[in-house]
């Protein structure tokens, strides 16, 4: 089917970026360590100057907001979400669980999403109301619809680890049919396929999750913060589910 310019344009600058991508990876690159003690190569730059510059050609009165190039126009109707290489410690380290993350949000509302995995060779993408698709392949959430029968994964768990809320989530892993911890990029477009049901956040960035949030919804489920508020750029933590089980997994983890 034919996408939306801007599911069109987010396509075209990923496809751009795994270029980037395989060429540096696994090529012993040098790491500078950012203030916030996170790492960067000059893969993670070159990445985003290149979906930077076929956004804005084609956009050039959305605003963006990157994680290696900076921001402008954050007030803008349209504003692009961009995490070139979400992942660097994994790139680094020369193992696939890796990602870049594209997405657009209209006026506060996240609207399209794309993310592509090259290494690990998958590319997720969804507009809301239209479709999700892996591949070429149209995808959709699944029906399950008891905590009991429900598989969830996990990723950052620091701070919930460390909080309050941390028994009750330990009473919610006794009810669940599985645990697993896929993580990154990987959870969120098992979720999105029906393969898994739920996942759990609690450390997390905007520019990690904005596109696999899109693709989430769009495939019929629900995204949101741990209290069951919609995301923001300040968000940090994730709950997000099929939808039929998100307020069950969100009661179970306020206790």
């Amino acid at each position: 089917m034919a996408h939306s310019p801007f599911l069109s344009t987010a396509l075209e600058a990923a496809r751009a970026a795994a270029d980037v991508v395989r060429r540096y990876y696994q090529s012993n690159l040098a790491v500078t360590i950012k203030a916030d003690k996170t790492p960067v190569t000059e893969a993670d730059v070159e990445t985003e100057k290149v979906i930077r510059a076929i956004l804005a050609a084609r956009f050039p009165d959305h605003g963006f907001y990157g994680e290696e190039t900076g921001q402008s126009a954050l007030d803008a109707e349209y504003l692009w979400l961009v995490d070139p290489i979400d992942g660097t410690k994994a790139f680094v380290r020369e193992y696939p669980m890796f990602s870049t993350q594209i997405a657009l949000m209209h006026r506060g509302r996240l609207v399209v999403g794309v993310s592509s995995a090259p290494a690990y060779g998958e590319l997720a993408y969804g507009e809301v109301g239209v479709g999700a698709w892996i591949g070429d392949a149209p995808i959709r959430v699944s029906e399950v619809d008891t905590i009991e029968g429900a598989a969830l994964s996990t990723g950052n768990l620091k701070t919930l680890a460390t909080g309050p809320q941390w028994p009750a989530f330990g009473r919610l892993v006794g009810r669940l049919n599985r645990i697993r911890g896929y993580g990154d990029f990987l959870h969120y477009h098992l979720l999105a396929a029906g393969k898994i049901d739920a996942v759990v956040e609690s450390d997390v960035n905007i520019l990690d999750i904005a596109a696999c949030a899109v693709i989430v919804e769009a495939a019929g489920g629900r995204f949101t913060d741990l209290d069951g508020r919609p995301l923001t750029l300040t968000s940090t933590t994730v709950l997000a589910t099929n939808g039929r089980l998100h307020d069950a997994v969100l009661g179970a983890i306020r206790g």
